[in-house]
């Protein structure tokens, strides 16, 4: 076949996908009159969204890359999603972190995104009802836990929905024509400064480090000195502008991970592969802890992470926060809980929801 022949190929099956398209989102605004005729006030089901993802991926047999199958789909989900009801995300901001392209990993182009100058500020959106949900940073897999994260849970009647670990790539941005040989100084956030510490001291060990507030406003800094230089994706630099990518893949741990959490006004069911979020302090005496902690070995629940954070209540007392593995719905993990409240002062479910892949 000709070129021009092959060409008229594609466009015909373009136009069957667009054909298809429109199908889907017919199906899926019926659905949601189903879901209304019901009595059902949110019509957005994460749980779902993840099978059906899932699904498609393990169907992948034929000639489109199977690690692209999420993403599109992804987009046709939010697309279809948006007819039936208007999803609102705030995430730690601003555009371009990664906290942004966590919410956009999770939620697709179609939601209405709103940033956030704080994680406090990501709760109290979601907690007056001005978005939908809130993504948030919980922990990297290289600098450990993010504490404002952890104390807003602690504190937060908001409940974790769903997880997302986002690999996190770091890169040079300077503006255009600039080398690492040009570079006096480094500005990003102290995240990303301390993740890439050791390239850092190789690379460009004589250039001054500039802690922001963020790798957005680090870009910013960047684009306005032509000796500097900001640590941050390559989504910075497609959102901003000016940049280029002087080096990329310059984070010294090549499996650096940052876990996220989506919170809202309410946890997710069960799936049979799911974590469970809990909050819990424990009276002072000698082996205190210990007892507690033996009520999840004796119901068989396994602990994922668990880290101390301050009461705020009074010097030197501690709120532990622990990921299980089970739904709070799950017999053993229902049983822990419940011989849990006979031995700590305060026990906090912080939510159920499942476990990211």
């Amino acid at each position: 076949m000709s070129l021009p022949e092959h060409r008229k190929r594609i466009d015909a099956i373009d136009d069957h996908i667009l054909e298809l398209l429109n199908e889907r989102a017919r199906v899926a605004t019926e659905i949601a009159d189903v879901k209304r005729e019901a009595g059902a006030t949110a019509l957005h089901d994460p749980e779902r969204e993840d099978r059906v993802l899932a699904r498609l991926e393990a169907a992948a047999t034929g000639s489109f890359p199977a690690h692209a199958i999420r993403g599109v789909f992804r987009e046709v989900i939010s697309a279809c999603l948006s007819l039936e009801q208007s999803i609102s995300v705030t995430f730690l901001g601003p555009e371009g972190t990664f906290s942004h392209m966590a919410a956009r990993r999770l939620f697709g182009l179609a939601a209405r995104y709103r940033e956030a100058a704080t994680i406090e500020g990501v709760f109290d959106a979601v907690r007056t009802g001005d978005a939908t949900y809130g993504v948030v940073p919980i922990e990297n897999s290289t600098e450990g836990s993010v504490t404002a994260t952890a104390d807003a849970l602690i504190e937060s009647d908001l409940q974790v929905r769903q997880e997302l670990v986002l690999e996190v790539a770091h890169a040079v941005l300077a503006r255009t024509g600039s080398s690492l040989t040009s570079i006096e100084r480094v500005y990003s956030h102290p995240q990303p400064l301390a993740q890439c510490r050791i390239w850092l001291a190789k690379n460009l060990p004589h250039a001054q480090l500039v802690q922001t507030t963020s790798t957005a406003a680090a870009a910013r800094e960047a684009l306005a000195d032509e000796r500097g230089a900001a640590i941050a994706s390559r989504l910075v630099a497609e959102i901003i502008g000016g940049l280029d990518v002087v080096r990329d893949g310059i984070h010294d741990r090549a499996e650096n991970a940052t876990r996220f959490l989506v919170v809202g006004s309410s946890d997710a069911p069960r799936t049979g592969r799911d974590k469970t979020t809990v909050a819990f302090s424990v009276p002072d005496g000698r082996g205190a802890l210990r007892r507690v902690l033996g009520v999840f070995d004796d119901a068989g629940v396994n602990l994922t992470r668990i880290e101390s954070r301050p009461s705020r209540q009074k010097r030197w007392d501690y709120v532990f926060l622990a990921d299980l593995e089970g739904h709070r719905e799950d017999e053993p993990v229902a049983r822990a809980l419940s011989q849990l409240r006979n031995e700590a002062e305060l026990v906090k479910v912080l939510g159920s929801y499942p476990a990211a892949g």
